[in-house]
């Protein structure tokens, strides 16, 4: 059967030539079009990683709940020491959160002040990269502060004004000190820009008693896919129950879940595409097999089995599907591998996707072996489906009234 499956492939041109074309561009457009979601799904999560986020976070429990220097982590640097001999961890940091009163003559307001270590937060994080005046800050412990644009606004200060600071120490005194405006940074993410204020670590220690001690400790990871992996073992490591150590999943629930919803009306739009492919497929198929009705009720009069009928026409859509897929596969392939160590640079409009919270203008492409052969195999099996109708049509009529038929 499949010899003669091949010869009407060869006698019915058009048919088959039209089956090809339309399972070659589907099956292009597919890969190409998943490849460009993940690659966006990954490139939105990376970006928001980039701003202030990481992929772990290490935090004595209740922190996240309830806040207050009761929850700090209190021995840094035995924590630290469990995670440099952690495979996978790229970086880890201490940072320092408290809330604090800034004022710059007569205006004030509150932000978020946090003590880190300048020299790691440049492979940890945007906040170098943001910078809009001044400069970034310095490991020597000077008393520089480097604040949000918005912040900057409410105070309306310039770089090298001093601003007052007003907060509570880690031993639950006050604390206070005069900073001096060393930097001003703009991320494009308002409420962050509006809050939040930064001053080396080494020089906060000292101004609010917190040497050894962290709000939390972030982990950066040589690979996101390994998260979950490197996280348990750092559960592992830390064997402490009043510590929790969080991926990305559960700290930036509300952005997983948004890729997810988005996800889901990628999926539907194309399967949307996939059902009319498939559909056009059927009718060309059915048209082509009406046409043939006569020449199957013949086949059957001599003796052909309904299983064998059925292969003949499984042969001719899976040698068309095949070649079509065989085809467009490297093909797409190959785009996707290309665009995803060299993403599309969407040039001029960088400032306007940092207004959104966008740190980067590149479109990068995902490409995954496993994601490409479910692709292929998704649309070989709507090819094959597409045959079960036309037969259940022409099987409908008797060897005899079949043999007739015009």
């Amino acid at each position: 059967m499949f010899h003669f499956a091949l010869k009407n492939i060869l006698f019915y041109k058009g048919r088959s030539l039209t089956t090809f074309i339309l399972t070659f561009i589907s099956t292009m457009l597919f890969i190409v079009y998943v490849s460009m979601m993940d690659g966006s799904h990954d490139s939105m999560l990376k970006n928001s990683l980039k701003v202030y986020g990481s992929a772990i976070e290490v935090y004595h429990k209740n922190y996240r709940d309830l806040g207050g220097n009761e929850y700090l982590i209190k021995d840094v640097k035995t924590i630290e020491n469990k995670l440099s001999k952690i495979e996978g961890i790229q970086l880890f940091s201490s940072r320092y959160e408290t809330y604090g009163l800034l004022s710059f003559k007569d205006f004030s307001t509150a932000s978020m002040v946090v003590g880190v270590n300048p020299q790691k937060e440049l492979e940890l994080s945007e906040l170098k990269n943001a910078l809009t005046s001044g400069e970034y800050l310095k490991n020597d412990g000077q008393n520089c502060i480097y604040i949000g644009k918005g912040v900057a606004s409410k105070l309306k200060v310039e770089v090298s004004d001093e601003i007052s600071f007003i907060g509570g120490a880690s031993d639950n005194s006050f604390a206070a000190d005069i900073f001096r405006v060393c930097g001003v940074f703009k991320t494009g993410l308002f409420e962050f820009d509006s809050s939040a204020a930064f001053v080396s670590k080494e020089y906060f220690d000292t101004l609010m008693l917190s040497q050894n001690k962290a709000s939390y400790i972030t982990v950066k990871v040589d690979d996101l896919e390994d998260v979950d992996r490197i996280n348990s073992e750092i559960e592992q490591a830390l064997n402490d129950e009043n510590l929790e150590s969080l991926t990305w999943k559960t700290l930036m629930k509300t952005m997983v879940e948004a890729m997810e919803v988005d996800s889901i009306f990628g999926y539907v739009s194309l399967a949307l595409f996939l059902t009319v492919i498939f559909f056009v497929i059927m009718i060309y198929g059915f048209i082509n097999v009406s046409s043939r009705i006569k020449e199957f009720g013949i086949l059957r009069c001599i003796g052909l089995s309904k299983t064998r009928i059925f292969s003949l026409l499984f042969y001719e859509i899976f040698i068309l599907s095949s070649l079509a897929i065989v085809m467009a596969t490297p093909i797409a392939g190959y785009i996707c591998h290309y665009y995803s160590v060299n993403p599309i640079i969407i040039e001029g409009i960088a400032e306007m996707y940092k207004d959104y919270g966008i740190v980067s203008d590149e479109l990068p492409f995902s490409f995954n072996l496993f994601t490409i052969s479910w692709n292929v195999l998704v649309v070989l099996v709507l090819n094959i489906l597409s045959i079960v109708y036309p037969f259940m049509y022409v099987y409908s009529f008797g060897p005899i009234e079949a043999s007739k038929h015009v």
